[in-house]
């Protein structure tokens, strides 16, 4: 898991060899005027799900990891909470392979939390359990989906 400014993304270009796709993107977008939905960066490889979410609390958020996916998560209208559990320390759960998710209970508390400030960006790997989306207001976000390989 990597949480730092939104400004330093082009440092971690190396970890993946999609992630300069991500940087020239976000160079060039404005991520406020983004729909809501699905944004196509480079097909299947790379995209940004933008999505408003309700007020979540601690309790009311669910722990997730993906597989085929990193997600880059970036908060834009306000902070943002998230929880992280590595992978080794989750039960078995079920894994969608449609959806690329095993999602585990509600309520499930995560080992660890911190904020998201905007200006900053979390990146979680297949390794790094993440529950997102914990505020007390209306959030929009992207999340920048980045194909494993």
């Amino acid at each position: 898991m990597v949480l730092d400014l939104l400004e330093n993304l082009g440092t971690y270009e190396a970890l993946n060899p999609h992630f300069s796709k991500v940087v020239d993107f976000l160079q060039k977008a404005d991520l406020a005027a983004l729909p809501i939905g699905r944004n196509e960066i480079c097909g299947d490889t790379v995209y940004a799900n933008v999505m408003e979410v309700k007020p979540k609390s601690k309790q009311d958020a669910f722990i997730e990891i993906h597989r085929r996916y990193i997600d880059i998560q970036i908060p834009l209208t306000a902070d943002e909470t998230m929880g992280y559990t590595p992978i080794t320390e989750l039960p078995d759960a079920v894994y969608d392979t449609a959806g690329d998710a095993a999602i585990y209970p509600v309520g499930m508390p995560a080992r660890d939390y911190f904020n998201v400030r905007k200006g900053e960006f979390t990146i979680f790997f297949p390794q790094d359990g993440h529950a997102p989306a914990i505020t007390d207001a209306p959030l929009k976000k992207v999340v920048i989906k980045v194909a494993v390989e």
